[in-house]
């Protein structure tokens, strides 16, 4: 069997032996153990837009809080920006069906601006989510807020800031807000979007696209076109780069703030290469 052979199926399969269920746990189980992203006596609000990604995490995090040795909750909210091309009922009746606390916010600063600025970019949107996003937390109860952030996510981003931003830099996997008073996390950091796609299709989950996954700009677009056209040739790509993203060598890198001269003794090799560049 080849390597392209032993990629996630959107029969719910993965490597085509281990069910999907069990890799989505094995991963986010691995991402919350590394990073410390969930403590004991926690209450996490899983951001659910609608999508593959953000149910799916929504449905590990309920799985892991009831197998797991400390004591958390799980609760979920979906912000209303106007984005969604579809009606949320199906997602709200599925979430109640789960017997979780759900709110579901209609954010009127983010529908007024997309009524007064109809073409505004993500930063804005963005900037009106985050608020909102703070003020639901805080409303349920919650000090750790869940984001559906995928590897996918996390790759295009560091390579899109490589390349046109000018920094080696991608999402964090753990953060805070601004006033430290939210854990903000993404358990998704080693699960790929094919992972997530098959596990929705093959659990039967409802999904409600965003109209924002549709508009995506030219170089995200681009960035995506990069990533297929490798992975077609290199399909463990993503996972490489996520190994890379956690083994940082900061003195091979060019950022003076990094770089130690006196204490670093100098390797044969790079002496006989600056003696032949010279």
């Amino acid at each position: 069997m080849s390597a392209r052979d032993r990629r996630p199926t959107p029969t719910g399969l993965y490597n085509g032996y281990v069910d999907a269920e069990l890799t989505l746990l094995r991963k986010t189980g691995e991402a919350i153990r590394r990073f410390k992203m969930i403590r004991d006596g926690d209450r996490v609000a899983v951001a659910v837009s609608g999508g593959k990604d953000s149910l799916t995490l929504l449905a590990a995090l309920l799985i892991h809080a009831k197998r797991a040795p400390i004591d958390f909750s799980v609760c979920a909210f979906t912000v209303e920006q106007g984005k969604f091309l579809r009606p949320i009922e199906p997602v709200g009746e599925y979430l109640k069906s789960l017997g979780i606390e759900w709110l579901y916010h209609r954010d009127n600063p983010s529908l007024r601006l997309l009524e007064e600025q109809p073409d505004h970019g993500c930063d804005l949107c963005s900037r009106f989510r985050r608020r909102a996003v703070y003020q639901i937390a805080r409303q349920l109860g919650a000090n750790v807020v869940a984001f559906g952030h995928t590897a996918d996510d996390f790759c295009e981003s560091l390579l899109r800031n490589i390349l046109f931003t000018g920094r080696i830099s991608a999402l964090p996997a753990v953060t805070h807000s601004r006033e430290g008073d939210f854990r903000l996390i993404r358990p998704l950091v080693y699960v790929t979007e094919e992972i997530t796609r098959g596990y929705v299709e093959s659990k039967g989950i409802p999904v409600v696209p965003c109209g924002c996954s549709l508009r995506t700009g030219t170089v995200r677009r681009s960035i995506r076109g990069i990533f297929a056209e490798m992975e077609a040739e290199y399909p463990h790509m993503k996972e490489t780069m996520l190994a890379a993203m956690g083994k940082v060598e900061l003195s091979r890198l060019l950022d003076t703030r990094y770089l130690d001269r006196e204490e670093e003794p100098e390797t044969e090799s790079e002496s006989e290469l600056f003696t032949i560049l010279a």
